[in-house]
């Protein structure tokens, strides 16, 4: 029975699983960037005599094809890059590269996709169909890694006619798995205004236009967008995380500096929210006696997991599993650039749980003390090579 030789095979390399990701958590690489994690893959496929090709400089794509006859094919992605944060963990793979680390559980996605690899490998010849493997970069940075390879053409020469992602999520105990079908994951902007107007002495303010009165006008009127443009039934998420005025107690300085983000899960209503914020912060500036410079860098799309394929993924993940293992996901407003394979193709994107209380194993991602259950490798790579083979057909 093909699940049963599953399991065997992700019990057999677990140990190899874990090594992979602490030697890959010891050295992290920022995003465009992952050269020597883009070598330690290349390598780890050459031992599988797997050939592949590079695409957006240190990505990789492969391709394993069973024995069987059948024009199926499927797509499996595992992101690469790291993060620019200080690890603080005192573990013995601790990162070695001051200031980078995996705090978002890719060295776990890039490892534990080679684990699936290598199971797949092995089943060649029980299965029909040919799977795609996808090792991306830059998840972490703009214009994100996958958009660059869907522009190089990682969707063609086959096509797939799904792909799937795995995630890191701490919330969920190491053993379990999350799925939600639909809208998942909300599409992100990055805001950068500048308020400018006149500075002056803090005790003659009619000689001055003040910057941070009109700045406090915009950033309240602002909200208006998300509480009363917005459809109440669709997530909308507006938020400023940085305000620099560098003025001082009798100082009004001449311009305020703020930069926030825009999420939603809507793209008719994110084009409308961004005309709406850049033509009510302007106005308001304008009507009091400053002007407004309203940049938006636009970033991911939202997430959507297609509804059948997900429903069937979400099957197969009980069966290999068990009913109990697999749980609901909620909407979640943070965003992820594997959206623009969900955009283009037939995807599902689902969540590894990592958690475990009783080690203290429970902090977020992008934090520095993230850490995972490494238990969570004996259904990661196994649960993504038994959704690989079911969704072929076999």
């Amino acid at each position: 029975m093909i699940k049963q030789q599953i399991q065997e095979l992700s019990n057999k390399i677990f140990d190899d699983v874990v090594a992979n990701r602490r030697h890959l958590h010891s050295h992290p690489e920022l995003s465009f960037h992952e050269l020597q994690t883009s070598v330690f893959v290349a390598n780890k496929l050459e031992e599988l005599g797997l050939e592949y090709h590079k695409m957006a400089d240190t990505g990789l794509v492969a391709l394993i094809k069973g024995d069987k006859p059948s024009n199926n094919v499927i797509a499996l992605r595992a992101d690469m890059d790291a993060l620019p944060i200080t690890e603080a963990n005192d573990v013995p793979y601790k990162s070695q590269n001051v200031g980078v680390m995996h705090a978002c559980g890719h060295d776990v996605h890039t490892s534990s996709l080679l684990g699936t690899a290598r199971i797949l490998t092995e089943l060649k010849s029980q299965f029909a169909g040919t799977i795609k493997l996808i090792f991306q970069p830059a998840e972490e940075k703009l214009p994100g890694g996958a958009s660059i390879m869907i522009k190089e053409g990682v969707l063609e020469n086959p096509k797939p006619q799904a792909v799937f992602g795995q995630h890191v999520m701490p919330l969920i105990d190491a053993g379990k798995v999350g799925f939600r079908a639909g809208k998942y994951m909300a599409s992100t902007d990055e805001l950068y205004v500048t308020v400018k107007g006149r500075g002056g002495h803090g005790a003659q303010p009619q000689q001055n236009i003040d910057p941070v009165i009109i700045t406090a006008h915009i950033l309240t009127a602002l909200q208006q967008v998300v509480s009363r443009f917005a459809d109440p039934k669709s997530p909308s998420v507006l938020s400023f995380g940085k305000v620099i005025a560098n003025g001082a107690t009798n100082v009004i300085p001449n311009e305020v500096y703020l930069e926030g983000t825009f999420r939603t899960l809507d793209e008719k209503w994110r084009e409308e929210a961004h005309k709406r914020m850049k033509k009510m912060a302007e106005g308001i500036a304008e009507s009091m006696g400053g002007s407004c410079e309203f940049t938006i860098m636009r970033g991911y799309p939202f997430l959507i997991n297609e509804e059948k394929l997900t429903a069937a993924t979400r099957g197969y993940a009980e069966d290999y599993l068990g009913k109990e293992n697999v749980l609901d996901l909620d909407i979640w407003m943070a965003a992820e650039d594997f959206a623009y394979y969900s955009q283009a193709a037939a995807s599902c994107f689902y969540r590894l749980g990592t958690r475990n209380e009783s080690r203290g194993i429970t902090s977020s991602v992008h934090t520095p003390t993230f850490d995972i259950e490494e238990d969570a490798f004996k259904i990661s790579t196994g649960l993504m090579a038994y959704l690989a083979i079911k969704q072929l057909g076999n």
